[in-house]
């Protein structure tokens, strides 16, 4: 970027508040995660279990698909309406459509799925079939 030279004797911090705008512009917020939603996944013996940050997000707005062990979770957070006459003097947050796409370890139907939503925060828990659940092999006496 290109600066002005210092003009304004009057505020000798212009520049730097200047500067600091730009910066904060262009630069994402310290520990900002680079996709969205974050998601957390664990597995268990039974299923896997997989959270996601959605604040602003409505339900209604989400969709939930699973094809084979793909799981796609896919919406749209809204930006929110400004009252006429009013300005942004902030806007941090990302708004638009998003997408994620997780591969399962295991392959998965709609079925075995269940999604809850609270406080801005998505559970979805993929139970894993029977066909692909460990099992215990017994060890006969000779």
């Amino acid at each position: 970027m290109y600066y002005l030279p210092y003009t304004r004797r009057s505020d000798p911090f212009a520049l730097m508040r200047s500067m600091m705008r730009d910066f904060d512009r262009t630069t994402p917020a310290r520990g900002a995660p680079s996709v969205f939603p974050a998601v957390n996944i664990w597995q268990g013996d039974e299923a896997v279990a997989i959270t996601a940050e959605l604040p602003g997000v409505d339900a209604a707005d989400i969709d939930i698909s699973v094809k084979d062990n793909v799981l796609t979770l896919s919406g749209e957070r809204k930006m929110p309406e400004v009252p006429e006459g009013a300005r942004w003097h902030r806007s941090e947050r990302g708004y638009g459509k998003f997408s994620r796409t997780i591969r399962l370890p295991f392959a998965a139907t709609d079925e075995k799925v269940e999604a809850r939503m609270a406080n801005g925060v998505l559970r979805i828990v993929v139970g894993r079939p029977e066909e692909d659940k460990p099992k215990k092999i017994e060890i006969k006496a000779a």
